[in-house]
């Protein structure tokens, strides 16, 4: 029989618990023409099914992270896995495309695995400790996008697109599972009423330093998403890639972001999190400007385009793991709450730079409009950085090494003999 966990979660569990958060927005990215010929719509009604899904999980992180700071990480998380599983259900059950995509909607409810495992990070950890473990669950999930569609294209090609979807109902139970027996509740210091736990986000939203850290965040997400929106319409027109090139290259941002993860996980506690920050946006700037110049040089090609952009990953990397560390450490009493707004705003701030990039970057020439946009999120984030840093050296840091911080934006405290 199973018996209820007692004790905070393995980093395993919060791996796996965000892998499939991350890894059931693409595993359905080779079956979007088939959705489209079995229920008779055209393509661009399809892709709503990750149109809807990111919207979904932008809204959901706004009242998840609240949720689980007035209940609890544990039921919050065994909900939304419930949720995600009859969502899944319904999916897989679907007969015309508005039944599948409001199920597709629901099913964003497994965000909550993302949302939530952030901030179980940061109950169990210091600030710098907590960039460190993000950063290796960082690293494992950045894999579900390039495995995702991988393995959807090839349980498409065996069983059909509703396969996915049993797939990722099975998942879910498998989760549920897992999280009923070994995740433990971290949150002892909960709101009085979720009503005014949601009335703290003006809180946050009056801390400068949250601000720095979500900007921070949403740029370095931005290149992410102005690369996805852009590269395949210069790769196409500038290089002619075939389909399967293109993946290949469109993986190198990712290759980038896993490393960086890894290099956040082993240099955090020491580097500090501004440091690896400032590290990671100097990587992405670098990543950008080399490339600008290369091709306005005439010495430009794939390798130049992707390795630039691998540069900007590196970064990514770097920096988001202690992004997201710092804004859950300025209010530990609104750790979920901080995930949740800085999430969505992250989420948000991508698909509205995407956008940007696919209006934009036109033809061979795209290239200088594709990389000049993700220079510009590069900067934005550098200089979000670099405010933060400035207020720390003005007021002193309201993030104490390897110590939880006692008031919002205040400086240290003084060290105990």
């Amino acid at each position: 029989m199973l018996r209820p966990a007692q004790s905070p979660p393995a980093l395993t569990t919060l791996i796996l618990l965000s892998g499939l958060a991350i890894g059931t927005l693409s595993i359905f990215l080779p079956s979007l023409p088939g959705i489209a010929a079995e229920f008779a719509v055209e393509p661009a009604v399809a892709n709503l099914a990750l149109a809807a899904y990111a919207a979904a999980t932008a809204l959901l992180q706004i009242v998840l992270g609240p949720l689980s700071d007035r209940y609890g990480r544990r039921p919050v998380i065994l909900c939304a896995l419930g949720v995600y599983i009859a969502a899944s259900l319904g999916c897989w059950a679907a007969g015309d495309i508005v039944t599948f995509l409001v199920f597709r909607m629901i099913q964003a409810a497994g965000i909550a695995g993302f949302v939530v495992s952030n901030a179980i990070v940061r109950d169990i950890s210091s600030p710098e400790e907590a960039a460190s473990r993000l950063g290796y669950v960082a690293m494992a999930w950045s894999l579900a996008p390039m495995l995702g569609p991988f393995l959807g294209g090839l349980i498409d090609e065996a069983f059909g697109w509703r396969a996915s979807l049993l797939l990722l109902a099975a998942g879910g139970c498998a989760m549920w599972a897992i999280a009923f027996v070994d995740l433990g509740e971290t949150n002892h210091q909960r709101s009085q009423s979720f009503s005014r736990q949601f009335r703290a986000y003006p809180e946050l939203l009056r801390s400068r330093r949250f601000w720095g850290y979500a900007v921070c965040m949403a740029a370095s997400v931005g290149a992410f998403y102005a690369f996805l929106g852009g590269a395949p319409i210069v790769a196409s027109a500038l290089f002619g890639l075939s389909s399967s090139a293109l993946g290949l290259g469109i993986g190198s941002i990712t290759a980038g972001f896993f490393v960086g993860n890894y290099l956040s996980g082993r240099f955090a506690r020491r580097v500090g999190i501004t440091g690896m920050m400032l590290l990671g946006r100097l990587s992405a700037c670098l990543g950008m400007i080399g490339g600008l110049a290369l091709f306005g040089l005439g010495l430009g090609g794939v390798a130049t385009l992707f390795g630039a952009c691998m540069l900007v990953g590196l970064g990514n990397g770097l920096t988001m793991p202690s992004a997201n560390a710092g804004a859950m450490s300025l209010r530990p009493r609104l750790a979920g709450s901080a995930a949740g707004l800085a999430g969505s705003m992250t989420v948000a701030g991508g698909a509205l730079i995407s956008s940007l990039a696919g209006a934009i970057v036109v033809g061979p020439s795209g290239v200088y409009a594709l990389l000049g946009l993700m220079l510009l999120c590069a900067v934005v984030g550098l200089l979000a950085t670099l405010y933060i840093r400035r207020i720390d050296a003005l007021e002193g840091s309201a993030i104490p090494h390897g110590a939880q911080p006692t008031a919002p934006d205040a400086p240290a405290p003084p060290p105990q003999h």
